[in-house]
């Protein structure tokens, strides 16, 4: 695989998993080390992922960490280390899944997802947290919002959309929004004017607790509802949380 078809993000998680089996003395990197090396990035995307996912991060972590300590060592060849067949044929099934979902660069969540398929034992350690495959492609479309990957720093952005914003569609889909009434004139403009070819931003103006929110909220229960045009359906309401600036 060539390492220039990958995000970024997940570039640096490899050569992190490299590292690490070189600080374990270990020859071979295997799926662990990527998984690991995965969960201890700064900033990165696959703990939250995971726990959106119902994922137990604490216990996922010790379990790594024991999977770590049974691999054997090998003393006398520092940095001498090559890929396992069990992680290249991980690799392999990451990109055809991105391949499936129209990808230009392979992302890190996709290696998550590929691990169910792991023989060995990823998949044991994913679904001893407490995770189960159609729990991680649901969270894994929940954070992409329908958008393929084709930008190597995607993950970056996406990171940044998770830190700065809230997903109202996703609070809708959990049921953590109040029913909205009597509002569905102002709900059918605002779809009215995202409709639009051009002039499609729609502005609500008003004074502090008129309702501005609750016509987006509204608009956010019925994206998940299906209530919505073909053009809006599986699109993302996200409000921008200005005190996290």
């Amino acid at each position: 695989m060539r390492m220039d078809k990958l995000t970024s993000r997940f570039q640096a998680a490899l050569a992190d998993a490299q590292s690490l089996a070189v600080g374990r003395d270990h020859q071979v990197m295997e799926p662990v080390h990527v998984l690991a090396a995965l969960l201890d990035q700064a900033d990165g995307g696959t703990r939250p992922l995971l726990a959106k996912a119902g994922a137990n991060i604490s216990k996922l972590r010790q379990d790594v960490d024991a999977a770590l300590a049974k691999l054997p060592q090998v003393q006398g060849r520092p940095g001498d280390v090559h890929v396992s067949n069990d992680l290249s044929r991980l690799l392999n099934v990451t990109d055809k899944l991105a391949q499936q979902r129209g990808d230009q660069f392979i992302s890190s969540e996709l290696f998550i997802l590929a691990a169910f398929d792991d023989r060995a034992i990823l998949a044991k350690l994913l679904k001893d947290a407490g995770v189960q495959k159609a729990a991680v492609e649901k969270a894994i479309a929940e954070v992409r919002g329908g958008e393929p990957v084709s930008d190597p720093g995607a993950e970056e952005k996406r990171g940044a959309l998770e830190k700065y914003t809230v997903d109202l569609t996703a609070r809708a889909a959990g049921g953590k929004l109040d029913p909205v009434i009597g509002r569905d004139d102002e709900i059918r403009r605002t779809i009215q004017v995202l409709q639009r070819r051009t002039k499609n931003n729609p502005v609500l103006i008003g004074e502090p607790g008129v309702g501005k929110t609750a016509i987006v909220e509204g608009l956010a229960q019925r994206i998940i509802n299906g209530e919505v045009p073909e053009g809006l359906k599986g699109k993302r309401i996200l409000s921008l949380d200005m005190g996290a600036l």
